[in-house]
């Protein structure tokens, strides 16, 4: 594969209402089939009007624009000072909602086009009907990455082509069988147009030669691009993790400052898989050294043992198979049970860090414990 990166230079600044198929074709009547439109999302946020209006400076600037940022925030991701990472309604992960007062006049903000994706698919559409031309079209904007420093370029929306080229199934030289591997093609392609456009050079629009084939269908050559029925593919919205595979979806403050919250409001429980002895022996470690001085937590190890001392403890849950003794130091006054009950608590909350539930319960009739914990 051999690739071409052209800026497409001459487009000048962009208004609310223009016609961005126009401003490009013009700019580059030597768009052909197969070529892939990098296009900033700026210029598409220009011409679909999604600008706002703020002060030029001073504290009132600052005041509308945490307003703007909260109306385009889904969900805040994380926040170190002024910064603010969140993921928008779109589903994007950004830096301010990707907001942007760069290459726009002071008193406004840049938003994120509404619907990326549909932006693409309008352009690819705008540009087959006027210019009989069929290219894939990608929207861009900058992103940071975690555990990386700087930025590049990504697709925020697509039309035309996959956002992601699946490896699954394929065999490498070795013979070994591909797993996981899914490149994000869309951003790659993305990434190389910015090389081209810079932040500077009001270059707002790439074309990416080489990578789609050129050619028209054997059977579809003598029919005009505007004629063809419109393949634009899912768009970038494929690239958008679910929630529930997102491993990172939070900042390490707001993970902490999360899971703190759900400490304050622990619900008694169990799980429906036996609690694994290694995790609560972790968990009675891990609280070791910050509980009151005398209080000990006793792993019952012996089944017979254990189901004799939960059959005398008032509402032991059904189903909970494991379980934990506490005993406060002696002699024991009312500030000492305090202390106790916070000690236990803290048990608690390290034995669901392993993921093991418990309920907190009184001690086994006869017993010389304090309290106790069946997990």
């Amino acid at each position: 594969m051999r690739l071409e990166i052209l800026p497409v230079p001459g487009i000048g600044d962009v208004t609310e209402g223009d016609d961005l198929a126009v401003l490009i074709g013009t700019a580059a009547p030597w768009l052909r089939d197969g070529d892939v439109l990098v296009v900033t999302s700026k210029i598409v946020s220009k011409a679909e009007g999604r600008l706002v209006d703020v002060p030029a400076d001073g504290p009132e600037r600052l005041a509308a624009r945490d307003e703007v940022l909260a109306a385009e925030t889904a969900r805040v991701v994380a926040s170190r000072g002024a910064t603010r990472i969140v993921q928008t309604h779109h589903g994007f992960v950004m830096a301010s909602a990707g907001i942007d007062a760069s290459n726009v006049d002071k008193t406004r903000l840049v938003l994120l086009p509404v619907d990326p994706d549909a932006s693409a698919r309008t352009l690819r559409a705008a540009l087959r009907a006027r210019y009989q031309v069929d290219v894939a079209v990608i929207i861009s904007d900058t992103m940071g990455r975690p555990w990386r420093n700087g930025l590049t370029d990504v697709a925020l929306g697509v039309a035309g082509m996959p956002a992601i080229r699946d490896h699954r199934g394929e065999v490498d030289p070795y013979g070994n069988e591909l797993q996981l591997t899914q490149m994000a093609v869309v951003d790659e392609l993305a990434g190389a147009g910015e090389l081209v456009k810079g932040k500077c050079d009001q270059v707002p629009v790439a074309v990416v030669r080489g990578y789609l084939p050129a050619t028209r269908p054997s059977d579809d050559r003598d029919v005009l691009p505007a004629a063809r029925p419109a393949d634009d593919g899912v768009g970038a919205a494929a690239l958008v993790r679910e929630s529930a595979l997102d491993l990172f979806s939070l900042g390490t403050a707001e993970a902490m400052a999360a899971g703190l919250r759900s400490a304050a409001t622990l619900a008694d429980g169990s799980g429906e898989a036996a609690a694994d002895p290694a995790a609560v022996d972790r968990a009675i470690a891990a609280v070791a050294e910050v509980v009151t001085p005398g209080t000990t937590f006793t792993r019952i190890t012996d089944d017979e043992v254990r189901a004799g001392l939960a059959a005398s403890v008032d509402g032991w849950p059904t189903g909970a198979t494991g379980l934990v003794l506490g005993t406060a130091p002696t002699p024991v006054d009312q500030p000492d049970l305090v202390r106790f009950g916070a000690d236990l608590h803290r048990l608690r909350i390290a034995l669901a860090a392993e993921g093991v539930p418990s309920t907190l319960l009184p001690p086994p009739t006869g017993s010389i414990a304090s309290a106790c914990l069946a997990l």
